[in-house]
């Protein structure tokens, strides 16, 4: 096999296929009937000195032939020392945990760029809206609806005790649009929609349609994770609001019909508690976790390596770690909006 590391070509130097007439770079080896998989692990043995490898397929004779070709990213104006720093760093092999987190960091700043520059595909942003809004509505909304009716039994039960009974609206309602309606929903996104962007695109890495993608002139972070990105950061917020209303309703609902507590004592109760900046936070919450979630994922997917079962990692990793960031998170920006004392439950006793 080829030491790929030797005899590596400077940038420019362009071959061309005879047979589907692609600008190859310089080929340095040619195996007959390789499988993907074996170039694959031959590119990233070669990953090294600040070249890039890919692997081109071709035909030749009537046989499957894979050619692996170079292209050097180190600007020819680099000598001496700053040539060497880099060689070291290219020539590492971070852990891959590492790789990822900075990919997610890389990604997400060149989405934001994008999107600030307006390059957003809208057909594909379509698509991915469809996916994350309508289509996560009806099981985020039941979610909602059963989370609220949970805490309403536990707070009529403990608040009638002590004669607060029409304290229970403002107290279900700062739960409900503080804390559990933001975090339930990017629970249900992470669960639902960054699994699916994980699999869908390390899918597409593994069979090396992203690089399909850059042969037809095609930027992958433009056509595949800007949309999904872009997606999540609308639909998130949206379907916070929508969540946070079932969540009141169903409240509301179980309160009457079970415990006879009248439906315009719950609502006077949390029109008296809640503020339009609780409303808003809740869902600068749920924008952040939406952004946070279709990040990770599409970094996780992105970056897959390693087959169908790579594909499996990267997915439950994306989840998990999109659940972590979330509630870490939450922490955060909860500390940022709301720490001090509060007067909220004062309106409402």
């Amino acid at each position: 096999m080829v030491n790929l590391r030797c005899s590596l070509p400077r940038r420019g130097c362009i071959l061309q296929s005879k047979k589907t007439s692609v600008p190859v770079y310089r080929v340095l080896s040619r195996q007959p009937r390789s499988s993907w998989t074996d170039c694959s692990r031959v590119v990233e043995e070669g990953w090294g000195s600040m070249h890039r490898m890919s692997v081109i397929a071709s035909t030749s004779g009537g046989d499957e032939d894979v050619a692996v070709a170079a292209t050097s990213l180190m600007p020819e104006s680099w000598h001496g020392p700053a040539r060497k720093i880099m060689e070291f760093f290219m020539d590492s092999k971070p852990p891959k945990y590492a790789w990822r987190t900075l990919a997610a960091l890389v990604l997400g700043g060149e989405v934001m760029v994008r999107i600030l520059q307006g390059k957003v595909h809208w057909k594909n942003t379509l698509d991915q809206l469809d996916l994350v809004g309508p289509k996560s509505l009806g099981v985020c909304l039941l979610t909602s609806a059963f989370v609220g009716m949970v805490f309403t039994i536990q707070f009529i039960r403990e608040f009638a005790k002590l004669g607060l009974t029409k304290s229970v609206g403002g107290v279900l309602a700062l739960a409900l649009a503080r804390e559990l309606t933001p975090v339930v929903t990017s629970i249900i996104l992470a669960g639902r929609v960054g699994s699916a962007f994980a699999a869908e695109l390390g899918t597409m890495q593994v069979s090396e349609q992203t690089d399909s993608l850059r042969v037809l002139g095609s930027d992958p972070v433009d056509y595949l994770i800007t949309p999904r990105v872009l997606a999540c950061m609308v639909a998130g917020p949206i379907l916070n609001l929508l969540c946070l209303t079932m969540g009141l309703a169903a409240s509301v609902f179980l309160a009457d019909v079970v415990y006879d507590v009248s439906a315009n004592v719950i609502l006077d109760s949390a029109s008296r508690a809640i503020a339009s900046w609780d409303v808003i936070t809740s869902m600068i919450k749920c924008w952040v976790f939406g952004t946070i979630i279709s990040v990770v994922s599409c970094s996780w997917g992105y970056t897959t390596t390693g087959g169908a079962k790579g594909v499996g990692e990267s997915t439950t990793s994306a989840v998990v770690i999109s659940l972590v960031l979330i509630f870490i998170a939450d922490f955060a920006l909860s500390f940022l909006f709301f720490q001090g004392q509060g007067d909220a439950l004062r309106q409402c006793v």
